[in-house]
Parts: C-alpha cells; structure tokens; sequence
C-alpha cells in the first residue's frame, strides 16, 4: 500500500501549526524529539521534519509528496511548485523596510541603495516589476541589523507583528507579497499518492470551515422571526424549532467568523434573546 510522504518545517511556529492541523484531521504521528521522519498509527502517511528552505527542493525531486510550507518560501525557491491548499495560518507580509531616520519612504527612494535580504530572487523579481535597480546583499538570518553595521540602507524579510523592526528601528515602506502556509504538491506525485492527498485535502477543508465559523442558537419570537432569519448568513437556511413557551422559538445557524459581532449585534436589535455561540471543530459539507 502506498504511503503519503509529507514534508513540514524542522521547528518553529509553523512545525507547531501543522502538527496541530494533521492532529484535527485525525492523523496519529509517532515523532520523538531530534526524529527526522514519523509514521502515523492510523493512515497511510509519513512525516519528513526538514529545514524549511530545503523543502521545494524535495517537492521538485519526488523525495517528499506534499508539504505544509509557507507560500512566500515557494516564491522564492519553488515558484513552478503548484499549492492546493491554503491553510489559514503562518500568516505574514514580505517587506522591505528602512532605518527609521532614513529619507526614504518609498521603493523609489531605494533605487541605486544596497538592500539586505534572504529572499534574492523574491527582491529581484520585484525591483525588475518596478524598475528600480538596486544592489542586493544575501543574508541568512538576522536580516535587520544589515542598516545598522553599514552593510544596507535597506532590507527585505518576513513581517509578522512588525515587533521586530520595531526594536531594530526600522519602518516599513513597501510590502512586496503577504504569505499563509500552503499545502504544495510534488509534480512527481502518483496516482495512488493523489488519492490519499485528496481524502487529507477532504478532511483539512472540514476543520478550516470549522475555524472560520461559529454555530449560533438563539430564542426569537416568533411575529420577529422573519426578520432575524433574514441577518442569518447560514449554509443553506437556518433550523428553527418551537419553544416549550408559546409565541418563542429556537433559531439554529452558522455564523462566518469574520461576520460574527455586525451578525450578532443585528440580531440583537431584531429582538433575538439568549443568544449562545458555540465554536465548531469540523463542519463537512
């Protein structure tokens, strides 16, 4: 029987994501401190812990079937690599920033400057779009510090809450891309590996509607019902059961996470009562 290859990050925030996201979708991963490969209990499925720069290398090889990998680390090293899924998390912006005393507050002002980054081909492909020349320094690690020793005027990296630049006194002026983590498929993938990847894909779309929604029950009176049912943005039509109270009933429906607070605040004044919001593990359509 085959076996879904799969490659996540070595450590970090974004191995923690995605050992949590294979843990809801109900695979059992066996992984011991320092392993560099697990198997799961209870599906066909290995785990490859590998350095995150080195993953579009194995997706292009065959080595690794799929991957759970940021999208801004396939841009700049596997950008011929086809994604299938986005993922909701490891959200962040690639950016170029400058010293905060700098004169420069725009991409332009960076032209004919040194920009120190970890993502050249990223940059390069950007200044090319923008036509604006300028000379790029590769650093691994620690980008931020490169205006300070005198090595840039300029720097492009990852950009998550903004903290960093924020000690290194550094401002954002251009933001070239904003990344999720993705799940990237190998162009060597077979068919009997495809079929596994389409149940996880399966499973990994029920519990990303879960996160983005909430499940909402509430007491309408019945002469507003009309009215409250129509704020409900459920799936299809909400459920609506009498109550044990005559002239009341109970109202059942999914609320998208981003509507939430204008939903119930609408509802709210449209006479719903006793409303209760439940989080949703899964929800399969």
């Amino acid at each position: 029987m085959s076996t879904l290859r799969i490659a996540v990050q070595k450590s970090g925030r974004l191995n923690e994501d995605s050992m949590r996201i294979l843990k809801d979708i109900g695979i059992s991963i066996d992984n011991g401190k320092d392993q560099l490969k697990a198997s799961a209990r209870n599906f066909p499925v290995e785990v490859f812990y590998l350095r995150n720069g080195d993953i579009p290398q194995y997706l292009k090889d065959g080595v690794v079937d799929v991957a759970i990998i940021g999208e801004n680390v396939l841009i700049e090293k596997g950008d011929d690599i086809e994604f299938v899924e986005r993922l909701g998390f490891s959200k962040c912006k690639v950016s170029i920033a400058v010293p905060k005393d700098s004169e420069a507050n725009s991409l332009k002002d960076l032209d004919g400057k040194r920009i120190a980054t970890s993502y050249p081909e990223t940059v390069k492909k950007f200044l090319k779009a923008q036509g604006v020349n300028a000379q790029l320094h590769k650093i691994n690690g620690s980008v931020e510090i490169a205006p300070n020793i005198g090595l840039a005027e300029g720097i492009c990296d990852i950009v998550s809450s903004g903290s960093t630049l924020f000690k290194n006194g550094l401002k954002e002026i251009e933001v070239l891309l904003t990344s999720e983590a993705v799940l990237a498929v190998s162009p060597k993938l077979d068919a009997a590996r495809r079929t596994i990847l389409e149940t996880i894909q399966f499973r990994i779309q029920s519990v990303l509607k879960g996160r983005d929604s909430k499940y909402v029950l509430l007491n309408a009176p019945n002469d507003k019902l009309e009215a409250i049912i129509e704020v409900l943005p459920g799936m299809k039509s909400p459920t609506v059961l009498p109550l044990a109270e005559e002239g009341w009933s109970s109202v059942h429906s999914v609320i998208p996470k981003h509507k939430f607070w204008d939903v119930i605040d609408d509802l709210k004044a449209k006479g719903a009562q006793g409303i209760l919001v439940c989080p949703i593990e899964k929800m399969v359509l």
